[in-house]
This record gives C-alpha cells, structure tokens and sequence, in this order.
C-alpha cells in the first residue's frame, strides 16, 4: 500500500495558496493509488520548537544519559523522522516567504537531520539515509522567481533533501499569486495543469 506523507508548512492556518495545492495534489495521488493512506503534518497547527540548549542537547547526548526530557525530545524527533521514512511518497506545500522556506519548514528540516540516522558522514563525504522517496514540492509565490537569482528557495530545498537521500523531487510552482487577479488565475490554472499530470 502506498503511504502519502502531505506537510503542510504554511504560517497562515486560512487561506493559504500552498495548502490549497497541495491538497489538491495528495487528493489526485489518492485518486492514481487507490487504497494509499495519507499522513498529514501541519506544521503551523503542531509547530516544532526552534533549535536551542534543549533540542540540541537531547540530540547529541548519548542515548543512555539523557534525562527524562531529553528522551521526550529525541522521541519527538525520532516519530518524526519513522513518519518520513514510512512514506513512498511525499508531498511539501512550500510558501516562498522573502525568497526562502518558511520558518515552520526550518524547523521541521531541523528535526529530522540527524546524524547517524537520517544521513551519516562517511570517508568520502556524507550520505543520505532516507531512500527510495519520491518528493513532490508545491511552491506558491507572489511574485516571479522561478530560474532567477532570487529563486534560493528550489536550490536550498533540492540540497537539503538530495543530503538526507531524496533525490526524486520535481517542483510545482504557482507564480505571480501577488500580481493581480488575472496573474493569480494563471499561476494556479498553471499549477493545477502540472498537478494533473503528476
């Protein structure tokens, strides 16, 4: 049975052009896969705790020295990283928020790069643990900035998952969602046409 993991990475909990799409997109993979089972992980509605002396404490303490929090929070970490690794496929709604991901979706890349369990450093360099992905990315943007310099958004997102692994990742963009009612009809009738045939 194919497993659909959606994160949504959206700050607004209403109303966003991203979790708009990638709804629609999970629901036509539901409708390719029949039987698939789909995870959502909102991140807005269940929010990661930022990196600090706490988080990062728990995760480089020696699984037998950990005080009871600590174990709470490596145990957060580790659901979330069982949750990614059980999928087949994954989808990320991903806002452009001043030319990068969204804060909610740091922290969540946060959470789930581990050494030792989501990648490993070897003599000849870093690989990726988590395997045999497909990722699908959903990005919608106000303005145009797909093939720009402004564009760090694609980059960032294609090393950061190529490091821990996924290497399948095509992108669907909604662009110009900012620029007027007839900019916005097209970015999504744009995005839906590659959500159709996905």
């Amino acid at each position: 049975m194919t497993t659909i993991l959606q994160i949504n990475s959206a700050a607004r909990s209403q109303g966003a052009q991203s979790t708009l799409l990638v709804n629609e997109l999970t629901t036509k993979l539901q409708q390719s896969n029949p039987g698939a089972k789909v995870v959502t992980r909102n991140l807005q509605a269940d929010p990661l705790p930022h990196l600090d002396d706490a988080v990062l404490g728990a995760f480089f303490t020696p699984v037998e020295q950990r005080t009871p929090e600590q174990q709470a929070i490596a145990a957060r970490s580790e659901a979330l990283i069982a949750e990614l690794q059980a999928a087949d496929v994954i989808v990320i709604g991903a806002p452009m928020y001043n030319f990068g991901i969204s804060s909610q979706l740091k922290t969540y890349f946060d959470w789930i790069a581990r050494a030792g369990i989501t990648f490993q450093y070897t003599a000849n360099g870093p690989v990726g643990l988590v395997t045999g992905k497909k990722v699908i990315v959903v990005s919608a943007r106000g303005g145009k900035y797909h093939g720009t310099p402004n564009d760090s958004q694609t980059p960032y997102l294609k090393s950061f998952l190529g490091f821990l692994g996924m290497t399948d990742v095509s992108f669907i963009y909604a662009e110009g969602l900012n620029m007027g009612p007839e900019a916005a009809g097209a970015a999504l009738a744009s995005a839906r046409e590659a959500i159709a045939a996905a």
